[in-house]
């Protein structure tokens, strides 16, 4: 059985100390403190110029859903993508 970690252990190897409490008082918001790169990230994607997509709330069983969830990042484009060739096969 491996012994556990002291803080001592921790505080020997650590390369992000705590902070003090002076420090914690001069710290600034990051838009304050980095102005331009806050504006950069905060700025996102903005408005579409021709939305392709609308936000609706469906409801959809527990099995479709575990389904394409489980084929990683991109389930809800592939969801669309099923529906879509339904709505064009039963046009």
């Amino acid at each position: 059985m491996t012994k556990p970690y002291t803080q001592a252990d921790m505080d020997a190897v650590s390369d992000n100390p705590e902070l003090t409490d002076a420090q914690l008082a001069s710290a600034r918001p990051f838009a304050e403190a980095l102005p331009a790169i806050a504006a950069e990230i905060q700025r996102g994607r903005g408005r579409q110029k021709s939305p392709t997509k609308i936000p609706k709330h469906i409801r959809l069983s527990r099995e479709v859903v575990d389904f394409f969830e489980s084929t990683g990042a991109g389930w809800q484009s592939r969801l669309d993508d099923v529906l879509k060739r339904y709505v064009a096969e039963h046009r």
